[in-house]
């Protein structure tokens, strides 16, 4: 998504080391590295991963990979390589294409499939166990709060009560039910936004991209870009908050005298807004009607406050 957008910000070039976060096909890596970058591509999905080396193996040592959740990566290698942290940090959330036109991976209900949607084999849980396990408040809590659907408690009494009988197997199995229970009305289908919620809880989605977001203070050098593409407005508000606040440089309260410093200051925003997909992109891919990129410079320790 954004393809001419992103590599634009990130300012990929010759003897930079840029980190793709979540590698998925591989495309944004691919850009970075014709424009001469070196590129640490990040994925948990292993099939990801060798689609993306059979894609990019001609750039040669220039690409390299890791499998697992970009925020462990952080966590476990905040200088990143050997002490040299990296010019680039790239956080392309969401579900891949592979990964949607894939039904044996479970996260579409446009092809049956089993009810799976595990971004990786190190998940642990299924969208099975969290469907037919997780109590009836737990289901409430993740709909509303994930998915924000007006409907959630029609929904999940209807899961409960249909669970009863027999267990959920397959996403048409679950979408039908949802359909049958709400209707549908215009295009977009009843069960779109609780597949949503049940994915992020299954993969802990936002908790990881909030170690990451804090993690990447340490992953970047001073003048290192940090962007993120979301598709919907839980991720977004995450992200535009955390620019947000590490972006200013004083706090102020009305209680308080006087503006003070604030500790968290890190990053300067070159583009305040949110970046939207152009009319032609999205007239050749409608998935990315809803993606948002959004970018922060991370700043010298040394630099004044204004």
């Amino acid at each position: 998504m954004l393809p001419g957008e992103t590599c634009e910000w990130m300012a990929a070039g010759p003897g930079r080391f840029i980190i793709d976060g979540t590698l998925g096909g591989g495309g944004h890596s691919e850009r970075f590295l014709e424009a001469g970058a070196e590129v640490l591509g990040i994925d948990r999905d292993p099939e990801a991963l060798a689609h993306a080396r059979e894609r990019l193996g001609r750039f040669g040592a220039r690409f390299r990979t890791w499998e697992g959740n970009f925020a462990d990566y952080f966590r476990d290698n905040p200088g990143v390589q050997g002490g040299e942290q990296a010019d680039g940090l790239l956080l392309d959330l969401g579900v891949s294409s592979h990964q949607l036109d894939a039904p044996e991976r479970g996260f579409s209900f446009q092809k049956d499939g089993p009810l799976d949607m595990r971004m990786g084999p190190s998940v642990e849980r299924t969208a099975a166990e969290v469907v037919n396990e997780w109590p009836e408040a737990e289901l409430t809590r993740i709909l509303r709060e994930f998915g924000e659907e007006p409907q959630t408690r029609r929904i999940v009494a209807a899961i409960t009560r249909r669970r009863q009988e027999r267990p959920f197997e397959t996403t048409l199995d679950l979408a039908d039910c949802i359909e049958s229970e709400i209707g549908r009305r215009g295009r977009t289908h009843p069960a779109t936004r609780t597949f949503q919620a049940i994915r992020i809880a299954v993969n802990d989605e936002l908790e990881s991209l909030r170690q990451a977001l804090e993690r990447s203070v340490d992953c970047l050098r001073p003048g290192g870009r940090l962007l993120v593409i979301t598709f919907h407005s839980l991720e977004d508000r995450m992200v535009k908050q955390f620019m947000r606040d590490r972006s200013e440089p004083w706090l102020d309260r009305p209680e308080w005298p006087e503006p003070r410093p604030n500790p968290r200051w890190a990053f300067r925003l070159p583009q305040r807004k949110a970046i939207a997909p152009s009319d032609a992109e999205i007239r050749v891919n409608p998935r990315a009607r809803s993606a948002k990129l959004r970018v922060a410079e991370l700043l010298d320790p040394d630099t004044p406050r204004p």
